[in-house]
């Protein structure tokens, strides 16, 4: 019987394995073509004719502004993990914890902004924007997108669970409802942040539709509207493009892997409580 099993988990093992390296095939093909030159594109070759030329012209060409794309894609990224990290969990502990007048309904209001596109709300917030200024700046890029429905709903899913003898304890000792918050309960959702932060940033690091559209001046490009915006120029030469693609999805990987275990967890935490 011990044997039987141990078998069935070989197997297991070893299709999970199979199964890992179809879904990443792809991104290592992208790798791998990036750093060849162009005569040894769908070829095997050896380590000796890999180059980083491709990304080196990249940053240093005078057509266009790589390290300035970059560098706003961190800032805007940056700014809403951020933001999201702030707003998001005092919502959703407010929605969980608190009472207050009205709180079912702005719970349900919540929930409704997850079921509408967001491109069905792109006008509004694109005259809104351009009415307070803010076309081609990072106030545009960032301020309308601090908080997402979806991680206020998935955070307060979390705090539905918390003990209320925490907070009480917590009243007991002196500590105001915020004070309680931000010194017990938060760190309680270390997971469940976590989790929403590797979502806002690969929203966020990936996002076309919404940086293009307010924003469309090169200055003020992020790196995939940039790259975008300059591909027909190597449409042909298939280890720029890659070299393109891997420079807008290779953080976003490295971000995930860098906090895994923590966003398992998260979503194990986020379950439909309450």
């Amino acid at each position: 019987m011990l044997t039987r099993k141990n078998n069935r988990r070989l197997l297991l093992y070893i299709g999970t394995i199979i199964l890992g390296l179809l879904f990443a095939l792809p991104f290592l093909y992208t790798i791998y073509t990036s750093v060849i030159p162009m005569r040894h594109v769908n070829t095997l070759t050896s380590p000796a004719n890999w180059t980083f030329e491709n990304f080196k012209i990249f940053f240093t060409n005078d057509a266009y502004n790589v390290p300035r794309w970059f560098l706003n894609t961190v800032i805007m990224t940056g700014a809403v993990v951020i933001g999201n990290l702030i707003i998001n969990p005092m919502a959703g502990f407010a929605l969980a914890k608190l009472n207050f007048k009205g709180k079912g309904l702005i719970y349900w209001i919540v929930v409704a902004t997850m079921m509408v596109p967001y491109h069905m709300i792109l006008i509004p917030v694109y005259v809104n924007v351009a009415q307070l200024g803010w076309l081609n700046t990072f106030w545009g890029l960032t301020v309308p997108f601090l908080y997402q429905g979806l991680y206020i709903f998935m955070l307060r899913q979390f705090f539905i669970s918390v003990p209320n003898e925490f907070l009480e304890a917590a009243r007991m000792d002196g500590l105001t409802k915020m004070g309680a918050f931000w010194r017990i309960v938060y760190p309680l959702a270390r997971s469940s942040l976590i989790t929403m932060s590797i979502l806002a940033f690969a929203g966020t690091w990936n996002s076309y539709l919404v940086p293009s559209t307010l924003a469309n001046t090169p200055e003020m490009y992020v790196l995939v509207v940039g790259l975008n915006s300059v591909k027909d120029m190597f449409f042909e030469n298939t280890p720029m493009i890659m070299a393109g693609v891997v420079l807008s999805t290779l953080p976003i990987i490295l971000f995930f892997f860098l906090f895994q275990r923590q966003y398992i967890e998260g979503i194990s935490n986020a379950g439909v409580k309450g």
